[in-house]
């Protein structure tokens, strides 16, 4: 548009000059004004000439070297987005690329606590998973940095791969491939179907997964630059691929710990039913917290069933109003009692016993790493290489020893509460609560002495709100 304009004025101005020249001529006609009129007309066209071929010189001029410096910026976008698929970084997504990905969030696929899941397609045909953070816009911005600084840079086979991320005001987004069998547990909890052929995963299977995700947390553990601690293991967080093989997922609890810690501490967050003891009590978490994570999970894969439920003792049908006829129960304290009775095989998920083929040494193999896993000294848990070398058999597991099941005694202070109208009452309750959990805390740490009695009301509260089950 200044090139036209230019132009036009050009050409207007020798026009003009044209103009005057022959008024002057008809006017003046050979005088000396006339001479000195036509001259300075003269300049004045051969100025205007001059000016619109340098003008021409440098545009052209200005065209070739954008040119060349959009052609350079191309190859450089190409070789980036090269260099970054190489190394398996992450690409930033525009959000309206998302919603034309996910045909404007139409298919949710899961929604947890930190947000909801959609289902993508993109323009290659690659299915994705979207994860849309819902927190508020400070925990939100954490759990996507933790997220990122997490994953982005791990390549492990059993790890979800993240494809990329989108910043839109203050919404986040991640985007994962996609895993086609969902989690982990819609394969081990009964959800009302009858046979273990469509939703039931077979014994093999399920070793072949306990192998999986114990590889990845080694990975995590041992094998990148800053140790990586999940901090949310559970079945939900471990996803099943087309040929069912693990693939752990969801890391927005995460930390990442330096070579030279002993510990993080952080904020009591996480899942119900899977966080270690010395997380409930205030006194950091490391990798084996993960591990303690672990051993849960397995046990729950071993049995189809939460490790902490509520059965109901009334025996009537009036609902589950009547707290007073509710009753804990701790799945691995039933799994230590049947271990000990040599009644290894009534643990295992029904579904599986009825469909038969299960070796009783490999329960109890399974079995064995799992008590060793969820032992509530952190010293005694074995790191997740070891629990690798026990599940592929390159070394023998020993009977792991007895462990205190503290969370028995906080849910047991629990029933003592629903009952304590018609016992000791409250006060007595009360009298009870902190010498359980000092005795607790005592047993993980051995140093706890003056600040028993703080840690004990704190950590109390923060046990039973996470221990509960679902």
């Amino acid at each position: 548009m200044e090139d036209k304009k230019a132009n036009i004025i050009a050409i207007t101005s020798v026009i003009f000059l044209i103009t005057i020249i022959i008024i002057s001529r008809v006017v003046l006609d050979l005088s000396k004004s006339f001479f000195l009129i036509v001259g300075a007309a003269v300049a004045g066209i051969f100025a205007v000439i001059v000016g619109y071929f340098i003008r021409r010189h440098l545009r052209n001029r200005r065209r070739m070297m954008e040119t060349r410096l959009a052609s350079e910026g191309k190859e450089l976008r190409i070789e980036y987005s090269f260099l970054r698929k190489v190394a398996g970084l992450p690409t930033k997504f525009r959000y309206k690329e998302l919603e034309e990905i996910t045909d404007n969030w139409k298919s949710m696929i899961g929604k947890g606590a930190s947000g909801c899941v959609y289902k993508g397609i993109m323009k290659d045909g690659t299915a994705v998973a979207v994860k849309r953070i819902e927190h508020d816009e400070e925990r939100g911005e954490k759990a996507f940095r933790s997220e990122i600084a997490a994953i982005a840079s791990v390549q492990h086979v059993n790890l979800v791969r993240l494809l990329g991320y989108c910043i839109h005001n203050n919404m986040r987004f991640l985007v994962y491939e996609f895993i086609t069998n969902g989690s982990l547990a819609s394969w081990i909890f009964s959800s009302g179907r009858s046979n273990c052929v469509s939703g039931c995963l077979s014994w093999r299977l399920r070793s072949a997964v306990a192998l999986d995700v114990a590889k990845a947390l080694a990975y995590l553990h041992n094998d990148c630059r800053s140790k990586v601690l999940h901090l949310d293991v559970k079945p939900e967080n471990i996803l099943l691929d087309e040929n069912h093989r693990a693939i752990v997922s969801d890391f927005g609890l995460s930390k990442l710990m330096s070579r030279d810690q002993s510990r993080v501490l952080t904020t009591l967050r996480g899942t119900k039913g899977y966080l270690a003891p010395e997380w409930l009590l205030d006194l950091g978490v490391t990798e084996k917290s993960d591990v303690f994570s672990y051993g849960m999970v397995l046990l729950e894969m071993i049995g189809g069933r939460r490790n902490v439920t509520v059965i109901d003792t009334g025996g009537g049908g009036g609902g589950g109003a009547d707290r007073s006829k509710r009753k804990f129960q701790y799945f691995p304290k039933i799994v230590t009692e049947k271990m000990k009775a040599g009644r290894i095989m009534e643990v295992v998920d029904q579904r599986l016993l009825d469909h038969g083929g299960i070796d009783e040494k490999e329960v109890r193999k399974l079995v064995h790493v799992a008590l060793w896993c969820v032992q509530e000294k952190v010293r005694r848990r074995p790191s997740m290489v070891e629990v690798v070398k026990w599940l592929e058999g390159r070394v023998a597991v020993e009977e792991p020893p007895e462990t205190q099941m503290i969370v028995v005694d906080l849910l047991s202070i629990d029933d003592d509460e629903e009952g304590g109208n018609r016992g000791e009452g409250q006060d007595g309750n009360k009298r009870k609560k902190p010498r359980v959990v000092a005795r607790v805390a005592s047993q993980l740490n051995g140093c706890l002495g003056t600040n028993t009695n703080s840690l004990s009301s704190k950590s109390f509260s923060y046990s039973m709100s996470i221990i509960s089950p679902r």
